[in-house]
Order: structure tokens, then C-alpha cells, then sequence
């Protein structure tokens, strides 16, 4: 199919020009660098913070130094620059692309409303041909076992609550370890009354200014991390060159061996803040769509991992010849600092520990809009702070939420150490969630070898569950902090997508046939009123129990009746071309449609202005098409009569409309039956057996003489048909939603009425409602109450 259309393959992306490359690289340095270039000024001072000492022999530097180069060499590079990048959704990355790619290459997604059609996506793109792939014994194991798809869904959700809980670890500890630049040059008395203040201050400026957005500021975030690389670089030479050059020798893995002999448990303990060397590394998959996979490896093998390499060395060549140190003055980064640069280091610290900050907390934004796609969140306000930067956004409630939930860490924990625990466990908790949904990746979506799926997560597993290991077992030392938060977020991701998938299953067990409401209308003698009502439903068939208990109740809708139902699918964006599918409901003279509006897990949702003129418009595109179609099913016909197919008068026939050249030939009306012979390609769906089928059919447009004695009729019936539609539409608009509330099935287990009853009954009333969500006006807004007995 001609991919103008909109319903074609999405065609090959060209090889990017070496400049753009160049660009997009040096960009990418503010937006994914910046929390991976600030973990220097913590990685030593939380290693030595208590389980290890520096002694004379130098073994105890030399064997961090080691672990840190081969953990950036191993993590960073080899297996997110080499092989996760390359697991990307259609340029997307992070935790949700690679379940969007399982979800598309095996059935296990928990979605409802899913369709066939949804699989005719531009960018519903399958790494092979579904008639190509071998299903797997692994593959049809997990399709086959409902537990495994929520088991998978859970460890999404754990990644996302970590990532969450990252979010509220990072800037505390980088805005901190930046400012405590300052215990070099104050006393300890002046150190601790001011540090403090300092932090929390600079904590509550970062997060007010997020509801600007960073576009206006966002162009001096590369030069920022750029010059704080070049800046650790040059002292870490310094440092090489003035006290030890032959710090190279560190980097031999035998001094990790050496380093973990003589420290035994303290030194496996230890592990917990060289780890916070890969801190940051996971938004070089995640900020991915942002960006291009050869600029952020680029970027990364030219610049950020020499520049961090130098920056260890120098501090261990320092540290490794300066062993009295003064007790007050904890191994940290500005040891090493000449002391001639250090105020000027100190200020550039502490611009790139916000930059550093700035990433995670957009990025927390991000993950958690995601989640309200998978229905995993309870709803909240997303606001678009750019009209020209796609993904820039802001949500107030969780802004603010972090802001105080940042203030409370600094303040508890007043210290590196818990603070590097706590956020080393969230960091390596995403981490190994990266790795085993990367291993079914390669084995589900590139079909590789299941043992190469296993060598690729014991390898990478293995070395994370060391890590894991260390961090966990401080738990009482700040890591029961990232635990809490993640239980506490899982407990409500969990309730809210389990009830929200239970209510859409009463909403399909109890809809209404449309011969029901037909038969309705004529036996309570309904009243059509003015206007255009949208009914706001999850089914994408059948009409939704709401509604029949309004019309019910009050006999009387719209003289224009659309049933909208607004689904996500498992791709990151849809195309405007094929966001919408438009089709009848009931006869053409009942003046009642369907429209379902597709979106992926990034895409933006439209103001209502724009979504309500996009609506009126595939609709009146859907009648002129559904003309065109009437004429060749004339033409075709014995005799000049209409074929009395019902294609697209069945309920569940629905046609593709967008913003694509197919309005061009529609755009001068119906009339262009009339206009000689032509053809249009168009997709469409239809029921077959009670499923959707899809069937992608070139209608052709022949010349059809005057004296047709059908078509006078049908120019007639298609004029009155939009001429009523524009009379709808300058009436005025109803959005009818369903106002919900929930309760539990008499003898329902504790449990169940804690969940369900209390516990999402107090998020769906403190949360906001459904009309926020979708952008409805509050003038036009008419809720219809709904109890769910679940």
C-alpha cells in the first residue's frame, strides 16, 4: 500500500549527515550525560564512607579504581552503548519500549480494547514477518500462561517505581555532593549549619522553575556539561601527570581480586557506592527518541567515558599518594581539586549537578506519563511546556511531590553515605530490570538463540546482582528508603490498572446491543436535541451501559451522537493519518457514529479545541468517503443498482481517517463520484465472525452518467447528512462521561474490599478526574453516574 496513505510500512530511516550527528551529540551531552558526569563528586567518598579504609599500600584506591573502570567499561559501554541501544521502539527507548516490543511480537500485553487493525500501524513495526517467525516453545509457554504476562507487567512496574524513586534520590545527592565543595573552605561548625540550607535552597529554586520548562534554559545545558567534562578531565591529567603516573597499572583487573581479598566483607560492601559510577547510564536508552543511537554513542565513546576514566584517575593518583588525611575532610572530589580552581570547580559543580538533576526529574516525567498510557497510574495533569520540542512536560503533582520528598532525604540524611546507598539500589534495581526484559528481546523480537538471550543475562545479570547484593545489605543504612517508596507506588500502580481492567471488563459484560438501542428509541419516542454529544467510553464496540442508563432514564441525545473511545496502543507515536477510525453506528439516517482515537505511550494528547475540529472533520471525511464508496458499489452493481453489501453499515466497520492526501481528493465534496474515473487505496475494518478483520481494498471511482437514477438519491441523502453535521456543530458541543464508583461484590475477601473499596475509591476522589485527563470544558462536561460491582 502506497505509504502516503498513511497504512503502508514506515519507510527506512536514512543515514543521518556527519553534521547533524555532530549536533545531536553535542546536544545529547545536557540532556543524558549530565547525571552520569557528576558521579565523581560522590563515587570515593561514598566507597570510603565507613566499610573500607585508605591505608599506606594504596591497595584499597587501586582496587576501586579498577572496579570503577571495568564497571564503566563493561555497564555503560559494552551493554548499553553496544547492545541495548540497538533494542529501540521505532527510535524510542527505556523501560516501556522494550515492553511495548514483547507486547507487539508476543501476546502477552494486559490492554485492553486491542485490536486487529491496531497492528496496521505505520509504526507497529515487527523485526520479521509474523508468517516467518518460528513460535518458540519459550514463546508459547508465555502466551499461554496469564501469570507470566502479569509477572512481566509487575517487573515494568518495579523499574518505573525505581526510576520514580531515582528521581527523588539524584538531585539530592548530586545538588549535595556539589555543595559540600564547601567543607574545604569553612569550618566544620560553619560546614554543617550551612551546607544544609544551601542544598534545600537550590532543591525548591530547581523545582519552581519546572513549570517554565527547559526549552528557554535548555540551550546551556550542553555547554555546561561540556565544560565541567573538559574541566574534570584536565584536572584528572593534572592529577596523573603531578602525583602518579603510573596509575595506569590500577586498571588491571587483578587489583579487584587483591582489593576484595584483603577487605573480604567490607569490601563487598563496599560495591554499594562504586556503583553510583553507572548512575545516569540508563538514560542514555531512555532519552533515545530524543536523539539518534550513533550521537549518543558518539558522544559517549568520544567524550563522557575518556573524560569519567580521567577524572577517577586523577583522584586516585591524588589519594594514592596523600594517605593523613584530616579526619573532617572525607575522601570526596575536592581533595583533589588544586586549590587555586577549586571556588571556580566549585560553581561549575554545582551548575552541572542541577543540569544532572534537571535530566532525571524530566525524565520522571516521562515514566510516569507512560504509565497513564498503560493505565498503571492514577490520573494526573500533563502539561506541554514547548510547542516545538516534543516530550517536554510538566506534572504538577508529582513536581511538587518530588520537591518535598527531595527536601526530607537531604535533611534526614545529611550525609553522602545514606544518600549513595539509597540511590545505588534504585539505580541498579533499573538496571537489572533493563537486562532481563533486553534477554527477551533478543530471544521474542530478534529471534536469536535462547542461549545466546542467556549468556547475555547471566554476563550482564551477574555482575548487576553483585552490585544488587551490596546495596541491599544496607538496607537499615539508607537502602530501606528506595524499598519503601517502591512498595508503596507498586501498591498503587497495582490497584489502579487491576481495578481499572475490571471495570472495563463489567463495561463489556454489561453493553448494550445496537438493535437494543434502536428499538429503544422507538418505543420511548426519543427526542433528538441540537448539537453534537460525545460519548466517552473504553469498548470499542457495542453501546456502553452509561449510556443506556441515561437515555433511560432521560429520553432524549444529540441530533449528532458519536460513541469516542481514546485507547493507547504499543507503539511509541501514531500518525495523524492514522489516529482516527471512523464508522456508523446503526443506519445512515440515525446520524450515530464510532470514533476511536489511537495513541502511542509518548504521543501527545490534544486540547480539546483541536481534537473537537479534527473530530467533526474525520467525520465529515468518513461520509464523503462512505459516498465515494456508495458510488462504485452503483457503478459495480447489475443494471446501475447498489450492491447491498452493508459493508459499511455494520457496527464494527470502520475506516482510517487522518490528516492525509486522502482529503485532498475529498476535499471538494462528494461530487467527485462524478469527476471521471480514478482510484483511492484506503484501509478498512470489518467484522468477521465477531472479530475485526482487516481488508485493504482499492476502490475505484467510475464516471456515473446524470441519468442514474440512484444518484440523485444518494447526493441528496449525503448533502442533508453533512449539512446536518454543521448545524450540529455550531450548536454547540456535550462530552458525556461516565462518573464512577466502586464497590466490592458481597463476601469479597479483606483484601479486595481494602484494594478496591478504600484504597483506589480515596486515589479516584484525590485524583483527577477523567474530564482533566481528556481536556473537557467544564461548560460542556455531562457525567453520568456509574456503580461498578466488582
Amino acid at each position: 500500500m502506497d505509504p502516503e496513505f498513511g497504512v503502508g510500512m514506515a519507510p527506512r530511516q536514512r543515514r543521518e549527515p556527519w553534521r547533524t550527528t555532530l549536533l545531536l551529540a553535542y546536544q545529547s551531552l545536557g540532556v543524558v550525560y549530565g547525571d552520569l558526569s557528576i558521579s565523581p563528586l560522590y563515587v570515593y567518598k561514598s566507597t570510603f564512607a565507613e566499610d573500607i579504609t585508605h591505608s599506606e599500600t594504596n591497595e584499597e584506591i587501586y582496587g576501586a579504581l579498577s572496579f570503577v573502570f571495568w564497571t564503566l567499561t563493561l555497564i555503560p559501554l559494552l551493554k548499553y552503548v553496544t547492545i541495548v541501544l540497538r533494542a529501540d521502539d521505532n527510535g524510542e527507548g527505556g523501560t516501556f519500549a522494550l515492553y511495548s516490543l514483547l507486547c507487539r511480537h508476543a501476546n502477552v500485553s494486559l490492554l485492553p480494547n486491542r485490536q486487529v487493525a491496531d497492528e496496521e500501524l505505520s509504526t507497529y513495526k515487527l523485526e520479521c514477518p509474523p508468517e516467518d517467525a518460528d513460535k518458540s516453545r519459550f514463546k508459547v509457554w508465555l502466551e499461554k500462561h496469564k501469570m507470566l504476562h502479569t509477572a512481566l507487567l509487575v517487573m515494568v512496574m518495579i523499574g518505573t517505581c525505581m526510576v520514580i524513586g531515582d528521581g527523588v534520590l539524584t538531585p539530592a545527592i548530586s545538588v549535595f555532593s556539589a555543595v559540600s565543595g564547601l567543607e574545604l573552605s569553612l569550618s566544620r561548625d560553619q560546614h554543617e549549619y550551612a551546607v544544609i540550607p544551601i542544598t534545600c535552597a537550590i532543591l525548591v529554586f530547581l523545582f519552581a522553575l519546572q513549570h517554565y520548562g527547559t526549552h528557554k534554559v535548555g540551550f546551556l545545558f550542553a555547554p555546561i556539561i561540556l565544560s565541567w567534562l573538559l574541566c574534570m578531565s584536565a584536572i584528572g591529567l593534572y592529577n596523573i601527570i603531578c602525583w602518579n603516573p603510573q596509575i595506569y597499572q590500577a586498571l588491571n583487573p587483578y587489583y579487584m581480586l587483591k582489593f576484595l581479598k584483603k577487605t573480604k566483607k567490607s569490601g563487598w560492601m563496599s560495591l554499594g557506592g562504586i556503583l553510583l559510577c553507572m548512575t545516569g547510564s540508563e538514560a542514555m536508552f531512555a532519552d533515545l527518541g530524543h536523539f539518534s543511537y550513533s550521537a549518543i554513542q558518539l558522544a559517549f565513546t568520544s567524550l563522557v567515558y575518556p573524560s569519567l576514566i580521567l577524572g577517577y584517575m586523577g583522584q586516585a593518583a591524588y589519594l594514592s599518594k596523600h594517605h593523613n588525611l584530616d579526619s573532617s575532610y572525607q575522601i570526596g572530589f575536592y581533595i583533589a581539586v588544586p586549590e587555586s580552581v577549586r571556588w571556580p570547580v566549585l560553581v561549575l559543580a554545582i551548575l552541572a549537578s542541577v543540569v544532572g538533576s534537571q535530566a532525571i526529574i524530566s525524565g520522571t516525567f516521562s515514566i510516569i506519563n507512560q504509565s497513564l498510557s498503560l493505565s498503571c497510574f492514577p490520573r494526573v495533569k500533563v502539561v506541554h511546556t514547548s510547542d516545538k520540542i516534543h516530550g517536554q512536560i510538566y506534572i504538577p503533582e508529582i513536581n511538587w511531590l518530588l520537591m518535598v520528598l527531595c527536601i526530607a532525604v537531604t535533611v534526614g540524611f545529611r550525609d553522602t553515605k545514606h544518600m549513595g546507598n539509597a540511590a545505588g539500589l534504585a539505580v541498579i534495581t533499573v538496571m537489572l530490570v533493563t537486562t532481563c526484559l533486553t534477554s527477551l528481546v533478543i530471544m521474542l523480537c530478534w529471534n536469536r538463540s535462547p542461549l545466546l538471550a542467556l549468556g547475555f543475562f547471566l554476563f550482564f545479570g551477574a555482575i548487576e546482582a553483585l552490585y544488587f547484593s551490596a546495596s541491599l545489605i544496607k538496607f537499615l543504612e539508607g537502602a530501606w528508603l528506595p524499598i519503601t517508596l517502591a512498595l508503596i507506588l507498586m501498591a498503587v500502580m497495582f490497584v489502579w490498572h487491576h481495578t481499572t481492567i475490571k471495570k472495563y471488563e463489567y463495561d463489556l459484560h454489561n453493553k448494550v446491543t445496537l438493535e437494543w438501542l434502536l428499538a429503544l428509541c422507538d418505543k420511548l419516542g426519543m427526542v433528538r436535541v441540537p448539537g453534537i454529544g460525545l460519548v466517552y467510553t473504553d469498548l470499542t464496540s457495542g453501546v456502553p451501559a452509561n449510556f443506556s442508563r441515561f437515555v433511560t432514564n432521560l429520553p432524549a441525545f444529540h441530533r449528532v451522537l458519536v460513541f469516542v473511545c481514546v485507547k493507547s496502543v504499543p507503539v511509541p507515536h501514531v500518525l495523524p493519518a492514522e489516529r482516527y477510525l471512523v464508522g456508523r453506528v446503526g443506519p445512515p439516517d440515525h446520524r450515530s457514529y464510532r470514533c476511536i482515537v489511537r495513541y502511542g505511550y509518548r504521543d501527545v494528547h490534544q486540547d480539546v479545541d483541536s481534537f473537537e475540529t479534527e473530530l467533526v472533520e474525520s467525520l465529515a471525511t468518513f461520509i464523503k468517503l462512505d459516498a465515494l464508496f456508495r458510488c462504485s458499489d452503483v457503478a459495480g452493481g447489475e443494471g446501475g443498482e447498489r450492491r447491498d453489501s452493508g459493508f459499511y453499515e455494520r457496527e464494527n466497520a470502520l475506516t482510517v481517517v487522518g490528516s492525509n492526501p486522502l482529503r485532498r481528493h475529498l476535499g471538494g465534496g462528494y461530487d467527485d463520484c462524478h469527476d471521471g474515473a480514478s482510484s483511492v487505496e484506503t484501509m478498512s475494518v470489518a467484522a468477521n465472525g465477531g472479530g475485526i478483520e482487516l481488508a485493504v481494498r482499492k476502490q475505484v471511482r467510475f464516471a456515473v452518467e446524470a441519468a442514474a437514477p440512484a444518484s440523485p438519491g444518494v447526493d441528496e441523502r449525503v448533502l442533508a447528512e453533512l449539512h446536518e453535521l454543521c448545524e450540529a456543530r455550531e450548536a454547540g458541543t456535550a462530552f458525556i462521561l461516565g462518573h464512577s464508583h466502586v464497590q466490592t461484590k458481597p463476601g469479597s475477601s479483606l483484601l479486595k474490599k481494602l484494594a478496591v473499596g478504600v484504597v483506589y475509591n480515596f486515589l479516584r476522589r484525590n485524583c483527577r478526574g477523567p474530564d482533566v485527563a481528556l481536556r473537557v470544558p467544564p461548560a460542556s462536561l455531562l457525567e453520568v453516574g456509574m456503580v461498578y460491582v466488582l
